[in-house]
């Protein structure tokens, strides 16, 4: 059984839910996305530690003893972001759960759930709405400078689509209702 090392990994692996599932109890599976969207749905077992809040060596405690550590989001972004964070500092034998949660939960697997909340990515597409909105009613009825409004966020998107590194989810993931503790029993990193 190979031991979790303190060597950089030069390249982060990518696993299918289920071969996931299967090596779950001898692997740490690190949840990186917000408090409230581990409340609505997360995998047993799973501990939350968001990626705003990533400890590199907390994480290395956790996974003391563990063959690998699978990081999971959403959809794949933010844990591919947390394992190249957890990689510079040295932690090896990470694996991205390719499709994240979205992908574990169409394969059927076991979640629990608990309060629904917005995801992420949705508020990002209704903030970024509603900015361009706003700037181009003010940039029409107000003063036609508004409209940089508009292509500020443009620019924002396609820096995010570019980078896939999104300065408005940042921002939105550290807000008050997305950082809400969780309801669960059993304690988390978040917590702890």
């Amino acid at each position: 059984m190979t031991q979790i090392a303190s060597e950089q990994s030069s390249s982060i692996a990518t696993t299918s839910p289920r071969a996931a599932r299967e090596q779950q109890a001898e692997a740490l599976f690190l949840d990186v996305r917000t408090p409230a969207e581990f409340e609505e749905s997360h995998i047993e077992g799973a501990l939350l530690h968001p990626l705003t809040e990533l400890n590199p060596e907390e994480v290395k405690r956790h996974a003391r003893g563990k063959r690998s550590v699978f990081l999971i989001c959403r959809s794949g972004g933010r844990a591919r972001q947390a394992a190249e964070k957890l990689a510079a500092h040295g932690l090896s034998g990470l694996q991205v759960m390719s499709g994240g949660m979205q992908a574990w939960e169409n394969e059927g697997l076991p979640v629990n759930r608990g309060r629904a909340t917005i995801s992420l990515e949705r508020q990002v597409r209704i903030a970024a709405g509603a900015m361009v909105v706003v700037g181009a009613l003010l940039g029409y009825f107000a003063n036609p400078g508004w409209i940089l409004l508009s292509a500020f966020v443009g620019a924002g998107l396609v820096f995010a689509g570019v980078t896939d590194t999104c300065g408005m989810a940042m921002m939105l993931a550290r807000m008050p209702w997305n950082n809400r503790k969780p309801a669960a029993t059993k304690p988390s990193c978040c917590s702890m």
